[in-house]
């Protein structure tokens, strides 16, 4: 890559927790970013923090689950950044229940977000990376991949996604493009808040419980992901790919 060149970046899901850590990170690579979420406005503070630094970055309203929306927020990131290379599926949504309470609603908006999702984002930015050669997707699974009480929707999406990842290692590593996942254990975040809140526990309650499980004994914090999107995203990661990475503080029964 040329001292000119400069790498786009995008991530989903990325107005809070994990999305504006990981958005954060890759701008301080040197990545120029487009900070993706449902709400375009709700990313302003994380484009904020980018721009303030003296990044590139740009928010950008979009539905990943919505075919028409994903064209449109690519092609536009195409057009004011730049052809995107560097792709992280974050967006994510919990509609926790026990499977006998669930609906069909909860199931299928926890699937249409993280895996339509994940596949509509990839296909999207998939061409820029194949006429770059040169790409890096990430996607973000979880420790709930492996079974999680009341998160059959979740845990169903997150293996899913693991099972795409490496799908799409062995269908685009000979242009260039490597997939990976991230797992992450317990973050603390506002999704884990709003868990905490619907168990009737307080948040520094809920932590410190959860961090009695840690074998490093702390929660993980938005930062420590972002750390590991990161070096799938880099230059140096070239020979890495369909790998799933728990970041959860210690080994996983």
């Amino acid at each position: 890559m040329s001292t000119t060149e400069q790498r786009v970046a995008v991530v989903t899901g990325g107005a809070r927790g994990i999305g504006a850590a990981t958005a954060v990170r890759l701008a301080a690579e040197g990545r120029a970013v487009a900070v993706i979420d449902l709400d375009e406005a709700a990313c302003k503070d994380t484009v904020e923090k980018i721009t303030a630094a003296g990044g590139r970055a740009i928010a950008v309203g979009c539905d990943v689950s919505d075919e028409a929306q994903v064209e449109a927020a690519v092609a536009r990131i195409a057009e004011e950044l730049g052809a995107p290379t560097i792709l992280v599926n974050n967006a994510g949504v919990l509609r926790d229940n026990l499977l006998f309470k669930m609906s069909v609603a909860d199931w299928d908006t926890v699937m249409n977000v993280h895996l339509r999702g994940a596949f509509l984002m990839s296909k999207a930015c998939q061409k820029h990376m194949v006429d770059a050669g040169f790409g890096r997707i990430v996607n973000l699974s979880s420790s709930s991949a492996l079974g999680n009480r009341g998160q059959v929707n979740y845990s169903a999406a997150k293996a899913g996604l693991q099972g795409f990842t490496k799908t799409l290692a062995k269908e685009l590593g000979k242009f260039g493009v490597t997939a990976n996942a991230v797992a992450p254990g317990f973050i603390a975040t506002e999704m884990t808040k709003a868990t905490a809140e619907r168990v009737g526990m307080g948040f520094e309650d809920f932590k410190a419980a959860a961090a009695t499980q840690i074998p490093v004994a702390r929660v993980g914090e938005p930062e420590d992901i972002a750390n590991a999107i990161a070096f799938f995203t880099g230059e140096a990661a070239g020979f890495v790919s369909g790998q799933v990475l728990y970041v959860a503080g210690g080994p996983l029964d």
